[in-house]
């Protein structure tokens, strides 16, 4: 498996792929590859890796800057991850993820935040910040924070308006 920076003719594979998925996850109608499309418009993509086997992509996974309190800290929102369904629980969405924080770390990111599920995400480090809020997930535990130094920033996260695309 070969983990890379997107290219312009993944395009189209990576739309299949977060369709498949996230299709009777949580709906019917996924809004997830609007979003990215949105952020790819927005020049607000900041890191769009994909896993790929035999020049098949795979998997996807994307970073987007996020603002703390209205301000640019540095700080990164992971998602959305997707891959295929033939290729769930194989590793493929564990190394998108850590090879994305790793280059986060390269570029001197503050930290990363997602909203999802502990059970998964705590392996990769991620927990919990009083401090750090997101409005609009269901309960605190499911927004979680991977600060890459000691300094965790007080405040109300936002994502990209693209993340509140309607279908």
């Amino acid at each position: 498996m070969i983990i890379r920076n997107e290219i312009s003719n993944d395009i189209k594979a990576i739309e299949d792929i977060i369709l498949a998925a996230f299709t009777g996850l949580f709906s019917d109608n996924p809004t997830e590859h609007l979003v990215i499309n949105e952020l790819r418009k927005a020049d607000a993509l900041s890191l769009s890796l994909v896993a790929e086997v035999d020049e098949k992509v795979i998997g996807h996974v994307a970073f987007s800057k996020v603002t703390i309190d209205g301000v640019d800290k540095g700080w990164y929102g992971l998602g959305p991850i997707s891959v295929l369904p033939a290729w769930q629980r194989q590793g493929v969405g564990s190394a998108l993820i850590y090879k994305g924080l790793a280059k986060l770390r390269t570029i001197g990111a503050g930290g990363c935040v997602l909203e999802g599920s502990p059970d998964y995400y705590q392996c990769f480090g991620f927990k919990s910040y009083p401090e750090l809020v997101y409005e609009l997930t269901p309960s605190p535990k499911y927004f979680m924070a991977l600060p890459f130094g000691r300094t965790i920033p007080n405040g109300i996260v936002e994502y990209h308006k693209a993340f509140y695309v309607q279908a």
